[in-house]
C-alpha cells in the first residue's frame, strides 16, 4: 500500500498544473454545494420562523354551540403530561366587538390571554414599542396600524359594542407591533379576566395555544392530543393550515438536492476523464513499472490513491471556500436594516457530509481509469514508447 501512495504523490508533483485544475473544480464544487445547501436551509428555517416562530402551532377550540371550554385547567394539565415536545401552553378567551371613534365603526378582536404565558408564544414583551402590558381590569394594547387610524395615545379610552349591544370601555396602557398589519389593525389585547367579565363567559375559555419542540411533527403531536380530550373539541395544526407553504419548501429542497447531485456528476466526470488522460499520458511510466515487477493490483491502486488525494485537498479547499462564500454573503447580502437578506445556517454535519461525498466520488471517479491502467500490456506500452 505504502508504494502506491508514494507513486501517486509523486505522479501528482509531476503534473502541478494539471492537479491544482482538479482539487480547484472539486473545490468548487464542494463550496456550491455547501452555499447552496446553506441558503435553502436558512431561507426555509427564515420563512418557518415567521410563520410560526412567534405564533402557535397547535389550536385547540370547541364545536359546542357557545364555542366555549369548560374545565380548560383539567384538560391543559392532562395536555401538558401528555408529550415532553409540547411546550407554552396558554388559554385564550376571544371575542368580537365593535369599536367606536367619532363616526368611524371598527371591526375588532378582544384577544384575553394569560399574558406571561401568552408572551413565550408571541413575544409581545419585546414587540411593544411604547407603553406597558396590561395589568389592571379593563386596560389593553393595541397594534400599530390601529393606533394610526384612532391617532390613540397611552391613556386614551376605547369605546366598544358588544354582539349583545352592551357598551364598554377599555384604557389604553401600550401599543405593539407584531409585523403583521392584519394582527396590528384587529387585535385588542387584554388579560384573560378582563375578557372573560367584557363576554360574561365566567370560568371558560375559547382556546387553548401551544408550541411543540418538533416543527415537522406538529400533526403527529396533535393527532395524538386530540385522541386524549373531548370529542367535542377541534384540535388544528399549524402543517394543515400551511399546506402550501410546505409544498413550496418541498420544492425548494428538491431542487436543491438536484444541484447539488448535476455539481457532484459535473465534478466526478471532470475527475474521471483527467485521470483517464493521465493513464495515457503515465502509460510509459506505469508499463516500466509493470515490467519491473508491479503487479496489477499495485497499479490500479496508484490511480485510485491519486482520485483519493484529489478528493482529500479539493473536499479541504471547498469547505474553506464554501465558509468564505457564506461569511461574504452575509456581511454584504444585506437589508436596509442591516439584516443579512437571508440568514445562512451553517450546519457542520451537512458541511462534513457535502466533503465526505465529494471525497467518495472522486475516488470512485478514478475506478476506470484504475482499471484501464490494470490492463495495460508493459511490452506493448515500451515498445511503441
Amino acid at each position: 500500500m505504502r508504494l502506491p501512495f508514494q507513486i501517486a504523490v509523486r505522479f501528482l508533483k509531476s503534473s502541478k498544473g494539471q492537479t491544482g485544475l482538479i482539487v480547484l473544480g472539486i473545490a468548487v464544487g464542494v463550496s456550491v454545494q455547501i452555499f447552496i445547501g446553506s441558503l435553502i436551509q436558512g431561507l426555509q428555517d427564515s420563512i418557518i420562523y415567521k410563520t410560526t416562530g412567534t405564533s402557535p402551532q397547535i389550536n385547540i377550540s370547541s364545536t359546542s354551540d357557545d364555542k366555549l371550554l369548560p374545565n380548560y385547567n383539567d384538560i391543559v394539565d392532562k395536555i401538558s403530561r401528555l408529550d415532553r415536545r409540547i411546550i407554552n401552553l396558554s388559554v385564550t378567551s376571544d371575542g368580537p366587538v365593535l369599536l367606536i371613534k367619532d363616526t368611524n365603526n371598527y371591526s375588532v378582536l378582544v384577544r384575553g390571554m394569560e399574558l406571561e404565558k401568552s408572551n413565550k408564544i408571541y413575544n409581545i414583551k419585546n414587540r411593544m414599542y411604547e407603553g406597558k402590558l396590561p395589568k389592571n381590569d379593563y386596560e389593553a394594547i393595541i397594534g400599530k396600524e390601529l393606533q394610526e387610524e384612532l391617532d390613540a395615545k397611552i391613556g386614551d379610552t376605547l369605546q366598544i359594542i358588544k354582539n349583545s349591544g352592551e357598551v364598554s370601555q377599555l384604557t389604553i396602557t401600550g401599543f405593539f407591533n407584531l409585523n403583521v398589519a392584519a394582527l396590528n389593525k384587529t387585535w385588542v389585547i387584554t388579560t384573560l379576566q378582563t375578557s372573560q367579565k367584557l363576554f360574561s363567559t365566567g370560568d371558560k375559555v375559547t382556546g387553548i395555544e401551544m408550541q411543540v419542540t418538533e416543527l415537522f411533527k406538529a400533526d403527529e403531536i396533535a393527532n395524538r392530543v386530540s385522541s386524549k380530550i373531548p370529542s367535542d373539541l377541534k384540535v388544528e395544526n399549524w402543517k394543515a393550515q400551511n399546506e402550501e407553504l410546505l409544498s413550496g419548501l418541498n420544492g425548494q429542497s428538491v431542487s436543491s438536492i438536484m444541484i447539488q447531485i448535476f455539481v457532484l456528476i459535473a465534478v466526478a466526470l471532470a475527475i474521471a476523464s483527467v485521470l483517464a488522460i493521465a493513464v495515457l499520458q503515465k502509460s510509459k511510466q506505469i508499463g516500466i513499472l509493470k515490467a519491473m515487477g508491479i503487479i496489477d493490483r499495485t497499479a490500479s491502486l496508484i490511480l485510485l490513491f491519486q482520485g483519493l488525494l484529489l478528493g482529500i485537498m479539493g473536499s479541504i479547499l471547498g469547505v474553506l471556500l464554501g465558509l468564505l462564500l457564506s461569511y461574504i454573503f452575509s456581511k454584504f447580502a444585506l437589508t436596509p436594516d442591516g439584516q443579512p437578506i437571508v440568514p445562512l445556517k451553517i450546519e457542520y454535519g451537512f458541511i462534513a457530509l457535502s466533503a465526505l461525498i465529494a471525497l467518495a466520488s472522486s475516488t470512485v471517479a478514478a475506478v476506470i481509469p484504475a482499471r484501464r491502467s490494470s490492463k495495460l500490456n508493459p511490452i506493448e506500452v515500451i515498445r511503441n514508447a
